[in-house]
């Protein structure tokens, strides 16, 4: 297929992660210089093709965003393909807002929720590609997603400040984290900021377990504990978060000073970090790239070192989730990090 006069839209949904106007430029630029596209922007995800609210994307545009935060295109969580009880058929006008904005290409930018819409509509006919964006990185069928790294980087630098108080304090401070189903956050983060404790969704954990460790350490003259908690480990639905519950926990099984610290919203904003933008700017040209080349219905990916095209229909509704044979597991344990297990 020849590029020259393509016009392809581009939108981002789901949660905002760093990168993502990386992406966007890595998409757009490569389009526009390389293979003379005009590339169209579509505003709050999904929502923005189902409103037709869109934007030209110019090279002047572009310019700049590298490092900013956030999205200029805006986002929302609008699933397309599930049913709200609502008259408007939200499927068929996305379908006709696409050909009556004469759309060549849509590329998709988004977690595990978008891969799976954006084979939805690939199976509706329309020409999609996707790329991978998430802080989980928990997307299927990519070596990491982009947005992982500058959360990664964001989670241990607050792990670390959270070192000294611990120290002057000789307290447990447990620090949850986010990362959905997947402990990829909480295991990077808690391997890069020195965690005592880390618990993951994918290894179960006992408090019997947990606080034998935390015992022996106090026994053992160590004046402080750090333990790091992913936000989707198995609790009996605590009423506030999974921090609270096993700083709580802690307290009640120990008699030890304990406090939580929820990261929450600050690891995804500001700035990526040099990685992420790499990666962003490497996945999107690929996409463009794709597009270029007419190969629809694939997601961009990073398989060790080299940008490849992985089919859509293999990525959606799949997690990739860590395993507990995991060599980052195997390296953490012979450290003395305990998984609570």
């Amino acid at each position: 297929m020849k590029s020259k006069g393509m016009r392809i839209g581009i939108l981002t949904a789901g949660g905002d992660c760093p990168g993502l106007n990386a992406a966007i430029r890595g998409v757009g630029k490569s389009a526009i210089v390389e293979y003379g596209m005009e590339v169209i922007g579509i505003c709050s995800g999904f929502r923005g093709l189902i409103d037709r609210e869109y934007v030209t994307l110019t090279e002047n545009l572009l310019s700049g965003i590298l490092t900013e935060g956030g999205t200029i295109l805006r986002t929302s969580r609008e699933k397309p393909f599930k049913n709200d009880n609502g008259t408007l058929d939200k499927v068929q006008t996305i379908k006709e807002n696409y050909k009556e904005l004469g759309l060549d290409c849509l590329i998709c930018l988004g977690g595990n929720g978008t891969m799976k819409t954006a084979y939805q509509l690939h199976k509706e006919g329309l020409n999609i590609i996707g790329v991978p964006k998430t802080i989980d990185n928990d997307v299927w069928g990519t070596d990491v997603s982009f947005g992982f790294y500058s959360a990664v980087n964001i989670a241990t630098e607050a792990i670390d400040r959270i070192h000294t108080t611990a120290n002057s304090h000789k307290r447990i401070m447990v620090i949850e984290v986010m990362g959905h189903h997947a402990g990829w956050l909480a295991l990077y983060s808690g391997i890069a900021g020195g965690g005592d404790v880390i618990l993951i969704p994918e290894i179960p954990y006992t408090m019997e377990s947990i606080c034998s460790v935390l015992t022996k350490r106090y026994d053992e003259r160590k004046p402080y504990s750090i333990v790091v908690v992913a936000e989707g480990i198995d609790t009996p639905k605590p009423k506030k978060s999974k921090g609270h519950y096993i700083a709580k926990k802690i307290m009640e099984y120990t008699g030890l000073e304990t406090r939580e610290t929820i990261l929450g919203y600050i690891q995804r904003g500001g700035s990526p970090s040099p990685m992420d933008r790499v990666i962003s700017t490497r996945l999107g040209a690929h996409a463009a790239e794709l597009a270029h080349s007419g190969k629809f219905g694939f997601m961009t990916s990073l398989r060790d070192t080299d940008t490849v095209a992985v089919p859509l229909k293999e990525v959606a509704g799949k997690i990739k989730t860590v395993q507990k044979d995991d060599p980052l597991v195997k390296e953490a344990r012979l450290l003395g990090t305990s998984f609570g297990d």
